[in-house]
């Protein structure tokens, strides 16, 4: 007898002492398969046999009316009992083997695996898919393993390259963050993503289980859905345009349409960003046509994110880091863009560890920094820092090495320089404006990063005015995020051309104002004039 097909894309795991008050356990299990769930595990760690049995029979009749497989957690005499579909086990119950010659030949068996050693040895062990995490904390259970974050996700399921093993994140997924999850778990080196998601207080805990699995089934169909349209194998469904083949003018033309979003919109663009720079980032948003605010405490975040256009992080002073931290986890929510800034990050041992946890509480649409700053992010030795600048020579291949980590961080990454790289995984595009006295004036990095905001902003704003109704895209962005960040990039550089040329400039001092002057003036015209462009 073969195994039954299993979609695992909404997994429930029961927990009854969530239920709300008054609510039926066996009830809310017959809602939540009507809302989408579908496979379930029963999970009763603190229940006696006799209990437990008359659960899981009880259980086992709602699922398989619905065509639903039902698992049993760790107890294999109760899913023998009860003639379940199978079985999960954690890293100390039962041996895969042993549980294999104890269950009917057709019995799935999952395993809880923490880590990429537990994912190759699941693998070998032949189980038939792996619950991977914790992604996040959970109070649903006593976690002992360190919390993995979506990014860790990704590096365990490139274990699972040329099996047909199947992975579901666990811990802490709810629909808040099940897009981060999906979008954030896929494998760097094969392009491997999740098969599902595994929920339990977000579905069980709900008064209105019916639409809470719905709102999360949704949103795992849509992200599958934009999965398999992608062009490439390593390109980005959530970030780039799927219909756009870059060249050269082409990227120019969008850059120009991508300024005239920004008038046209006029974006708010929130910015947590460091004390240094605060009034010549907000007066280069304003030129550039945007509006800025500048704000940082955790309270406003869950109302600031429903207005604003795009949201900016640059941490050169930390000052509020649950800030910093609420405002990405509603711009995901919201599905607004985020720029990240890793300002120094390699300086301290602290802001490569703030850096970490914002990058694994929300997901960056673009990180944008120099040579010292992404090779920090990256673990890698090829290009130190000194504070806030890079030292030495830069990369020895730049394009490979932005390519390498858009698809590690699952974003847009901007290399700025005296060239500057911009790649989504797959496409980098090599831009080579600029001026040297940008890096005689305090701050001109932090300023691309503004500059970069205000762009995705209005491009963001142009695809959501564009896109109204319709089924859910899947995308935590929407909108050319490669073009915005390439605008914003741009921008910049160009103005700093047309600055420096200008007969009132005689030095740094009377630079930037001239800097700000000639970002209001960029038209689409001179961007794509101007525009040093190659699409590598």
């Amino acid at each position: 007898m073969a195994k039954p097909h299993v979609d695992y894309s909404l997994y429930l795991v029961t927990g009854r002492d969530l239920l709300p008050p008054g609510k039926d356990y066996f009830e809310s299990l017959e809602e939540s398969i009507r809302g989408g769930v579908t496979l379930v595990q029963i999970r009763e760690k603190a229940t006696d046999t006799g209990k437990f049995l008359e659960i899981a029979r009880r259980s086992l009749e709602i699922c398989h009316k619905y065509s639903v497989p039902l698992l049993i957690n760790d107890r294999i005499d109760i899913a023998l009992a009860i003639g379940a579909d199978g079985v999960h086990l954690g890293q100390a119950d039962m041996p895969i083997d042993i549980a294999r010659s104890l269950l009917p030949p057709n019995s799935i068996i999952g395993k809880t695996c923490n880590n990429s050693e537990h994912v190759r040895q699941a693998v070998e062990e032949g189980v038939d898919y792996v619950g991977l995490g914790p992604v996040w904390g959970t109070k649903t259970k006593d976690v002992t393993a360190p919390t993995t974050g979506p990014r860790g996700i990704g590096t365990m399921l490139d274990e699972l390259e040329g099996s047909d093993v199947k992975a579901v994140a666990i811990a802490g997924i709810k629909s808040t963050n099940v897009l981060h999850c999906l979008h954030g778990s896929v494998s760097p080196a094969s392009n491997r993503s999740l098969d599902g998601v595994a929920v339990v207080s977000d579905i069980v805990a709900s008064i209105d289980p019916f639409t809470a699995a719905s709102k999360i089934v949704t949103i795992v169909k849509a992200f599958k859905r934009a999965r398999s349209e992608q062009t490439h194998i390593f390109s980005n469904p959530l970030l780039g345009d799927l219909s756009v083949e870059y060249d050269a003018e082409s990227v120019k033309k969008a850059v120009g349409k991508a300024l005239n979003d920004i008038k046209e919109f006029g974006p708010l663009v929130h910015q947590i960003t460091n004390n240094v720079v605060t009034t010549q980032s907000a007066n280069a948003t304003l030129a550039l046509g945007g509006s800025p605010i500048m704000a940082t405490a955790p309270e406003e975040m869950e109302d600031l994110s429903k207005v604003t256009g795009a949201l900016l992080v640059n941490f050169g002073t930390i000052q509020s880091l649950a800030g910093m931290l609420a405002a990405g986890r509603n711009a995901n929510i919201n599905r607004k863009p985020i720029v990240f800034d890793p300002v120094g990050v390699g300086a301290t041992q602290y802001r490569k560890t703030c850096a970490q946890e914002l990058l694994n509480e929300w997901q960056a649409t673009v990180i944008k920094g120099n040579a010292g700053e992404l090779a920090a992010l990256a673990n890698s030795n090829e290009v130190q820092a000194r504070g806030v600048d890079s030292v030495g020579n830069g990369f020895a291949d730049p394009a490979e090495f932005v390519r390498s980590l858009a698809r590690k961080e699952r974003c847009i990454i901007a290399l700025t320089g005296t060239t500057d790289y911009i790649s989504d995984g797959y496409i980098v595009l090599k831009l080579s404006n600029g001026h040297p006295l940008l890096g005689e004036i305090t701050g001109s990095g932090c300023m691309v990063g503004t500059c970069v905001a205000t762009f995705c902003a209005g491009v963001s704003l142009r695809e959501h005015a564009e896109r109204v109704g319709g089924e859910d895209d899947g995308r935590l962005a929407r909108g050319d995020m490669l073009i915005a960040a390439a605008g914003g990039v741009l921008a910049l550089t160009i103005a700093s051309e047309f600055a420096a040329a200008r007969e009132d400039v005689k030095g740094s001092g009377t630079f930037l104002p001239a800097l700000i002057d000639e970002l209001g003036k960029l038209t689409p015209e001179k961007m794509e004039k101007a525009a040093k462009v190659e699409v590598l």
